[in-house]
């Protein structure tokens, strides 16, 4: 097994994770088979109880992991399923070696960081890399180089260097060089700390990625190489790009695919030039057609609270030759101002998901907006609650119909509780989470964007559309095209009249990638294209 270890210096969001996600994806161009592990220094368990202001979106793995963002990218870049075991945190660390002594595992001995956490965390990265199949394990430590709790990961990281030797284990540092705007000069001085504090730990980095506006100049690269200790070759300029998805093809065009090669003393035959990815690249860049597609949400002031969707619908429109352009509402706004003044000009409106009683009431007026005016429109989980919601009050007529997430008294529960959610009072890895069956009503449009009766999606949701409310929401045109295998919950709605309003109670948006988008993000940006060129006409 060979391990590369990306770590971060200087300041945190450089983007450590598109760095090991795009490190991942140039060996898989050569016919390696990575696997990505994002350890996360907090207490925390898992992600799941985590506000997306703070920490930005929770994403759901196949079998319910609720993860860290960073896991999103390595699943879109390398195309792979993985699992929560590919999220390590400091809560599940040291619950386990606790779990340990509590058992008697230790024999009488006095339990430390070193060698007890960090042989829980080698033996944890150790475990995953081999079950998952790969050949390459590529392991994130999140936060940066200098930070408390990140100190028992380098001390283990520096520990598995020794034990599986320097060509099956190398280090990658991703760091900053920022310009100093009174002389416009790239400095090279917070680099040189950050990799003296990765030295004081008896680590040595032998690739250092470096994060600036613009490239490197020569002159830098050379400086970064002689003070840090670092060939030549092996500093990478990684300068601001258009999309995450140039990334990798930055990194093959500098060599660091064969300085890795070399380095870990890997061979092979096989490389397809990145081809398919500069293909799909291509159409990211210079798309020929444009649409501009509305979200609705409650955390926009962190974007990465919604970037799988983000993602998704640029998978979409590539694969549609369509530059998607975002406006991005903030739901509360819509409370204070109508929707005809914020989002009469877009071509599509989507509706997130999201928990909490702020800005209900301004996402189910930009849902009645787009369902009054036929503007193509997407929900997903809160948005599809939702969908039914504005449904029952505006069309049905039932006064006060409401969730019982945000009214418990309302007497026209349109969405209520999971059966099995009751009596629970633990909020961490609860939900319904995870990948679900969903069977399609043949005919259905969504039916259509499958092509197939019954397909896997994944959840994470503790409401439910009330069964009671069905049949009058039915007969009145909202059709439920998508139901779990017993028919008893409601995963999927469309409605008669609009040429464009589909709303998931799954979410789709962590199964797209690159070539493979999600089918109802396609579907939606479709329906945009159609509704611009219709808007166009007259």
């Amino acid at each position: 097994m060979k391990y590369i270890i990306v770590t971060g210096g200087v300041i945190s969001g450089l983007g450590k994770g598109i760095s090991a996600s795009s490190i991942g994806r140039v060996l898989k161009s050569r016919g390696f088979n990575p696997t990505g592990i994002k350890i996360d220094p907090y207490l925390n368990f898992d992600a799941g109880t985590l506000n997306p202001f703070e920490h930005g979106e929770v994403f759901v793995l196949e079998d319910g992991g609720e993860v860290d963002l960073d896991l999103g990218n390595y699943e879109r870049f390398l195309d792979v399923s993985l699992s929560r075991d590919h999220n390590i945190t400091t809560g599940k660390i040291y619950g386990a070696v606790i779990e340990k002594e509590r058992q008697g595992h230790f024999l009488g001995k006095t339990v430390q960081i070193i060698p007890h956490i960090t042989d829980e965390i080698k033996e944890r990265i150790r475990s995953i890399a081999h079950k998952s199949g790969a050949d390459i394990c590529i392991v994130e430590l999140g936060g940066t180089v200098g930070d408390i709790e990140s100190m028992p990961y380098l001390e283990a990281m520096r520990q598995l260097h020794m034990e599986v030797g320097g060509e099956n284990c190398i280090f990658v540092h991703t760091t900053l060089i920022p310009v100093v705007m009174s002389v416009g000069e790239q400095k090279t001085k917070p680099t040189q700390h950050s990799v003296k504090e990765l030295r004081s730990l008896g680590i040595q980095p032998d690739v250092i990625v470096a994060r600036s506006n613009v490239p490197l100049e020569s002159s830098i690269k050379a400086k970064i190489s002689l003070f840090c200790n670092v060939p030549l070759e092996a500093v990478i300029s990684a300068p601001n790009a258009l999309t995450i998805y140039e990334i990798p093809v930055r990194f093959e065009e500098q060599g660091l695919t064969d300085y890795l090669m070399r380095k870990m003393n890997l061979t092979t035959e096989v490389n397809d030039g990145l081809e398919d990815w500069k293909s799909f690249l291509g159409h990211c860049l210079e798309p020929s057609g444009e649409v501009t597609i509305c979200l609705v949400g409650k955390y926009m002031d962190l974007m990465d609270s919604y970037i799988s969707h983000f993602e998704a619908l640029r998978h979409a429109g590539a694969e549609l030759d369509t530059a998607v352009k975002f406006k991005c509402v903030e739901a509360e706004d819509l409370e204070s101002s109508s929707p005809e003044k914020v989002i009469s000009d877009v071509d599509a409106v989507l509706i997130p998901g999201g928990f909490g009683e702020r800005g209900i009431e301004g996402k189910i007026e930009a849902t009645r907006f787009a369902r009054e005016n036929n503007i193509p429109f997407l929900g997903v989980c809160l948005g599809f609650q939702l969908a039914a919601i504005e449904f029952a009050r505006n069309v049905l007529q039932l006064e006060g119909a409401n969730s019982t997430e945000f009214d418990q008294h309302t007497k026209q529960p349109i969405v209520d509780l999971l059966p099995e959610q009751r009596g629970i009072d633990r909020k961490g890895a609860t939900m319904r989470l995870g990948s679900q069956p969903v069977i399609l009503s043949p005919g259905s449009k969504v039916h259509g964007l499958y092509g197939v009766a019954e397909i896997s999606e994944r959840h994470r949701h503790r409401f439910e559309v009330n069964p009671d409310f069905i049949d009058r929401l039915e007969e009145a045109g909202l059709r439920f095209t998508g139901k779990s295998p017993d028919a008893r919950r409601m995963e999927v709605l469309e409605l008669d009249g609009c040429d464009f309003f589909v709303a998931s109670q799954f979410h789709p948006e962590f199964k797209s990638r690159p070539k493979k988008p999600s089918k109802l993000h396609w579907g939606l940006v479709q329906a945009a294209k159609v509704h611009a060129e219709a808007v166009k006409k007259g």
